[in-house]
């Protein structure tokens, strides 16, 4: 297997990329699985449409809406180009488009592990006088915590294969937003350079089979606790 510096750096960026993605999600996510199972509102189907639309979606779709958002006339990133805080064609735009793209499964898997509370624990943390936050960190942050594992696990391994979405709002520039799949691509417009595209490629897969590998094992738990 051969790996250029180049192909070093991608392998890098792709980990830090998907690292930070899932991180920053990963408050929102528990949040809007906190609303989605614990909280009855109006609007709750329009979240679950709204958080679920990136499944559905093409990249490409999300990718442009987030350059739209983002680049120097959009509303969040003319507020930020004006602070000093570049965003589209760096490596923070590819963390924003993984985070987009990775988010439904992070929180589908975090909502999974709410749903395999006993209620009655939370209701005799209520029937106690806790206040909610400290139900939240005494009963519910604990006992979900395997769903926030496999969330977090499974978005990971769905930002590090991560294209479509990058390449719109974060291009492909070797050394700052060129990640495997983007390297896996320009690799694959060159027919001499199909061995250097299966490294990359063996890379690609052997990351993400140990990170589903650890969600799988993660959520069979889940789906075993739920089943008692």
């Amino acid at each position: 297997m051969q790996l250029t510096p180049e192909d070093i750096n991608a392998i890098v960026l792709s980990m830090k990329v998907a690292l930070t993605a899932t991180i920053i999600a990963l408050p929102f996510g528990f949040a809007v699985a906190w609303l989605i199972v614990y909280k009855a509102f109006r609007g709750k189907v329009l979240l679950e449409v709204l958080v679920n639309l990136p499944l559905t979606l093409p990249p490409v779709v999300i990718g442009y809406l987030l350059l739209l958002l983002l680049g120097r006339n959009g509303f969040i990133g003319k507020t930020l180009q004006e602070v000093g805080i570049p965003v589209i064609f760096t490596w923070k735009a590819a963390v924003v488009a993984s985070a987009t793209v990775g988010f439904p499964l992070l929180v589908r898997s975090i909502r999974l592990g709410m749903e395999s509370i006993e209620t009655g624990l939370i209701d005799a943390s209520r029937s106690l006088g806790a206040p909610w936050h400290d139900t939240l960190f005494s009963v519910v942050l604990p006992l979900s915590s395997r769903g926030i594992l496999a969330g977090s696990s499974l978005m990971f391994a769905r930002s590090i294969g991560e294209f479509g979405a990058t390449i719109i709002v974060a291009g492909n520039i070797p050394g700052i937003t060129q990640t495997i799949p983007l390297a896996i691509y320009d690799y694959a417009s060159s027919p001499s350079s199909t061995a250097m595209a299966l490294s990359l490629c063996i890379v690609s897969i052997m990351i993400s089979v140990t990170v589903l590998l650890l969600h799988d094992a993660v959520a069979g738990k889940i789906e075993r606790e739920r089943g008692r």
